[in-house]
């Protein structure tokens, strides 16, 4: 009964969410559909717009207009799987809560200048090794580009942080799954095809 219980409280948690930061809006991120393969979440609820630099061998080179994020404090695990369990999150500000995102306890707005991400896709449920795994694939795919020597000279010596988990999905979703590793960099150079 108190799993069910559980249950019901991660429904409603999710929905008042959804409707507390606008996440249930009407509109579709477009941009989206170009590249690696369209996000069915999108087509529900506002994702960042990015604009698609380079296609290459499994991922592409995005470049991220400003964005905004609401965060939980971040949680020192070096389990995703833990972490995602206990509450670190990032949920991104609908473009209309962006000027004055609505206060929430516990959350912190993290404002993003444009950034470049390489992006590899991935799906199913994220559990910890499949992230090892996908980084590395990502990592070895972008070996000897341009990308690889601009994502080195942005991170330095810090690799710590050297690419982010994005999900897309509810947790309560069971199919078309995407997950996404994103290695974040900036670039001197405006690269555009």
């Amino acid at each position: 009964m108190a799993a069910f219980n559980l249950f019901k409280l991660s429904i409603l948690f999710s929905i008042l969410l959804n409707s507390h930061f606008g996440l249930c809006s009407e509109t579709s991120n477009k941009q989206i559909s170009k590249g690696l393969s369209s996000l069915p979440a999108c087509s529900r609820i506002e994702c960042p717009s990015y604009d698609v630099i380079h296609v290459g061998n499994d991922y592409e080179i995005r470049r991220y207009n400003s964005t905004v994020w609401a965060s939980t404090s971040p949680i020192q695990d070096i389990s995703l799987v833990e972490a995602t369990r206990t509450g670190f999150l990032h949920f991104y500000v609908p473009k209309v809560n962006q000027a004055n995102p609505p206060p929430a306890k516990g959350l912190q707005v993290q404002r993003w200048n444009p950034v470049y991400a390489a992006v590899r896709q991935f799906s199913g449920f994220v559990v910890d090794s499949d992230v090892g795994v996908e980084a590395a694939a990502l990592q070895a795919s972008l070996v000897d580009t341009v990308w690889s020597a601009a994502i080195e000279k942005s991170h330095g010596a810090d690799h710590t942080s050297v690419y982010t988990v994005a999900q897309y999905n509810s947790p309560f979703e069971f199919d078309d799954r995407v997950n996404e590793i994103w290695m974040l960099f900036d670039m001197e150079d405006d690269f555009t095809e």
